[in-house]
């Protein structure tokens, strides 16, 4: 977990993994947008789901190295980054993406009940669900820029 990452930065593996994930998972989230799109909602909504969980796994998986790996004080040792930006860019990243997770929970629990509820699509609340649908994924693509910025600040610079 803490052997040098294969980025070919200083970062250790587990960082690299992480990164690496983030750094997809707009591009995921687009493709799962496209099955709605092409109205395979059965699709859209495995997918969605999906990624969910797994970031979820990921974000656990961070959470574990970072804590064993001294948290972050032993991450910023090596950097010749300001302390002070690098801590003002992960308060970003970090109210970003737990932003991000709300809206993205509210948004599939809410797809969910409403599913539950008429079972068709697009139902009434396809129009609320698209808008909700494009703030998690702005959210989610802010989270993996700024993600990256504080993988850079910490690990390039």
């Amino acid at each position: 977990m803490f052997v040098t990452g294969f980025l070919g930065t200083k970062a250790p593996l587990f960082m690299d993994i992480v990164t690496l994930i983030v750094a997809f998972l707009p591009l995921l989230i687009g493709l799962a947008i496209s099955f709605a799109r092409q109205k395979n909602y059965r699709l859209h909504h495995v997918t969605h789901t999906v990624l969910f969980i797994v970031s979820l796994l990921v974000i656990g998986y961070f959470e574990y190295g970072v804590r064993l790996g001294g948290g972050y004080e032993a991450f910023v040792q090596h950097t010749q980054v300001s302390h002070d930006y690098l801590f003002i860019v992960l308060m970003i990243h970090i109210f970003i993406s737990v932003v991000t997770m709300g809206v993205w929970a509210s948004t599939l629990l809410n797809a969910y009940k409403s599913y539950q509820r008429g079972g068709i699509l697009p139902g009434v609340d396809s129009s609320i669900h698209k808008k909700a649908g494009l703030r998690a994924f702005i959210g989610i693509t802010l989270t993996s820029l700024t993600g990256i910025w504080v993988y850079l600040l910490l690990f390039v610079f």
